[in-house]
């Protein structure tokens, strides 16, 4: 559905200001772990929740009451409990990474919309032009050092719905960390006087050991020897940026394209197969090439027996990686695909990560994941972004806003008639995202015996 507007949308923002903790907290230095302090984790990522006026389910506490003003009140209180986020990082010998728990806390932005939530339609979705002014990065906050570690801004739109965009250190929590900080501020906000769940810090749970003990290939860390690479040669103002849904049917017709023995994989690594294999044959690489698929995996699952504590809100995350020829990828059936992403899947254990961390101390701290041929995938359709409810009800979208060039993430998205699929944002070349845009449609429409019958692939297609 396309954008409804009379006028020309706008949001009006106030001067940013910083929100500190409620109460007064501990002033000292927290080292970060291994695993957190590590290149590839020394970026922001931006994370959108839209929420309607549903001011006549809201719990009594909340009704009539200004969005803002109880979501600052509430992130006030769960910085009591999470003050590290309101400190600053600082560098150590060699670039280690601390925070300063300094109290000076987090920069929020209000601002006010012209228009409703209801008139983006369909365009609730990443990669909507629209996005950008709702998660403003303020200048001069984007640095790693010295900077707050959280910016918020909400924005209300003239019907009473309101959006709430939260831009995050990656070097301070993963994903499911900051669902957690999330939950605590969702508690604050109906009315609770403290956490449900307390947070724990003991980063030194995935520091390396002593000696280390590199016990792993770690090729997610190894950079791939190519004769050339689109991503650094193209202009950044050359590269598109979309989103494509699946729904049952088109996970059910990508299904019918493997053997039988692939047919029990999961959503993720069908999903993360597909787009990986579209992508290769897209961009048009030389046959010989090598690419690379890594994919993240939370170290908090119980197969992995890491002993992480309820609370821990640190990144517990590794991206265990494959590689393939590229014409051995383009040229195979998905099933090919799926095998190597689920063999990704398999190098995730106790002993893979802990290696990992192994390796930041051994080679001097913080080798970066590859650049050159590599595609990481992370499945977000699960953290429960899409069930923080500030008293106004679940979110209409809850996700990441924005991809780069060689990550996409699984997020769970419902569409205006009910049906829930994932939406998985890409970045490419704009001569390769037709080329990918037309790959894709051929997987999911191609008649043949095995397949589904089915409409097009519906696809969400707001450029950032």
């Amino acid at each position: 559905m396309a954008p409804k507007f009379s006028l020309v949308l706008s949001v009006t923002r106030q001067a940013p200001e910083l929100i500190v903790p409620a109460r007064p907290t501990p002033r000292e230095l927290k080292q970060l772990s291994d695993i957190d302090d590590q290149e590839s984790f020394r970026f922001h990522i931006p994370v959108i929740f839209l929420y309607k006026n549903n001011s006549a389910t809201s719990p009594p506490v909340l009704k009539e009451k200004d969005p803002v003003k109880v979501i600052k009140e509430a992130i006030s209180e769960a910085l009591v409990y999470y003050y590290p986020f309101a400190g600053r990082l600082i560098e150590g010998p060699n670039r280690k990474l601390m925070v300063d728990c300094n109290g000076e806390g987090i920069l929020f932005l209000e601002a006010e919309a012209n228009f409703n939530l209801e008139q983006l339609g369909g365009a609730i979705q990443p990669q909507c032009p629209y996005l950008e002014q709702l998660t403003y990065n303020v200048p001069g906050s984007e640095g790693i050092l010295g900077c707050p570690l959280l910016l918020i801004q909400v924005t209300r739109f003239m019907c009473g719905g309101f959006a709430l965009a939260i831009r995050f250190k990656h070097t301070m929590c993963d994903a499911s960390g900051l669902v957690q900080f999330m939950k605590t501020i969702e508690e604050m906000a109906r009315g609770a006087n403290t956490p449900s769940l307390f947070p724990v810090w003991q980063r030194k749970r995935l520091c390396a050991r002593n000696p280390p003990q590199v016990t792993n290939v770690h090729l997610e860390y190894e950079e791939i020897n190519n004769n050339s690479d689109t991503f650094i040669t193209t202009n950044p103002n050359e590269m598109d940026h979309k989103s494509f849904y699946f729904g049952p049917k088109e996970v059910r017709v990508l299904k019918n394209q493997l053997p039988l023995h692939l047919r029990n994989c999961s959503t993720f690594e069908l999903l993360a197969a597909c787009m990986w294999r579209c992508r290769t044959i897209a961009l048009q690489l030389d046959p010989k090439d090598t690419v690379q698929f890594s994919c993240l995996v939370t170290a908090r699952a119980k197969d992995y027996k890491m002993d992480i504590p309820s609370g821990y809100y640190g990144n517990a995350v590794a991206f265990p990686a494959v590689h393939s020829k590229v014409g051995a990828l383009c040229n195979n059936p998905l099933g090919y695909a799926v095998a190597l992403v689920k063999k990704a899947k398999a190098e995730m254990s106790e002993e893979h990560i802990r290696s990992a961390a192994d390796l930041m101390e051994v080679k001097g701290r913080r080798p970066r994941h590859a650049i050159k041929g590599n595609y990481i995938v992370s499945d977000l359709s699960k953290v429960g972004f899409d069930r923080i409810d500030l008293g106004w009800g679940k979110p209409v979208f809850a996700g990441i806003a924005g991809t780069k060039s060689i990550f996409s993430f699984l997020n769970r998205y419902q569409k205006e008639d009910g049906e829930t699929g994932t939406l998985i944002p890409i970045r490419l070349p704009r001569p390769s995202m037709k080329r990918f845009d037309e790959e894709l449609k051929r997987m999911i429409q191609g008649s043949t015996e095995d397949l589904f019958d089915i409409t097009e692939t519906r696809k969400i297609a707001c450029k950032l």
